[in-house]
């Protein structure tokens, strides 16, 4: 009965994120699809709309919004909009930590700005993986940071959470590893660590 019971769980472990990968793109595709499929149907003649059209749409908007956002009078367009996001109430909250959550990754030519590092625990040989954020606190209020202090970003396996901690510099490692590879590697506890996975 182990032996079967074995067998089982490898194929559960196996099927599992297979599944949940095809309903994730599923779920992605039924809703691009309603959200932009019935705007366009009323936009373009009757009898042409296929299945599908609302999804080639998103991506094709979002690309060019890609493409117009390298324009500079684009980019201060958006900074004025983003502007009035920002001064409304519970909206500045929302949008803003969606901004920071979805740009958190993107790339960044500031060298600083999410360099992959581990801290040493004190009084210990243990240490944890991180990301630090930033290095200077000029536009934070007085106290949150020291002079020399970076601030790391701790996150948690299986979760999104962590913890930001403010420490010297000297107590940081700097790790070569790539953010997503690094992110990877945290948030499955380490089960995925292969350059290949990358």
């Amino acid at each position: 009965m182990k032996y079967l019971g074995r067998i089982f769980l490898t194929g559960v472990l196996t099927v599992l994120p297979v599944l949940a990968t095809i309903y994730l793109l599923i779920w992605l595709f039924t809703t691009a699809e309603s959200f932009l499929g019935k705007p366009l149907q009323w936009l373009i003649p009757e009898g042409f709309y296929r299945a599908g059209m609302g999804l080639v749409v998103g991506v094709l908007v979002i690309f060019v919004v890609g493409v117009l956002m390298r324009a500079y009078i684009v980019r201060r367009l958006f900074g004025f909009t983003e502007n009035l996001l920002l001064q409304l109430p519970l909206i500045k909250t929302i949008y803003a930590a969606l901004r920071d959550f979805f740009g958190l990754f993107a790339g960044q030519d500031d060298q600083v700005a999410l360099q992959v590092v581990t801290v040493t625990l004190p009084g210990t040989d243990m240490r944890l993986m991180g990301f630090v954020t930033r290095d200077h606190f000029s536009d934070l209020p007085e106290g949150v940071a020291s002079e020399g202090e970076v601030a790391v970003y701790l996150p948690m396996s299986y979760q999104i959470g962590g913890y930001t901690l403010f420490m010297p510099r000297s107590q940081i490692k700097p790790v070569d590893m790539s953010r997503e590879q690094a992110m990877r590697f945290v948030l499955t506890a380490g089960l995925r660590a292969k350059p290949s996975d990358a």
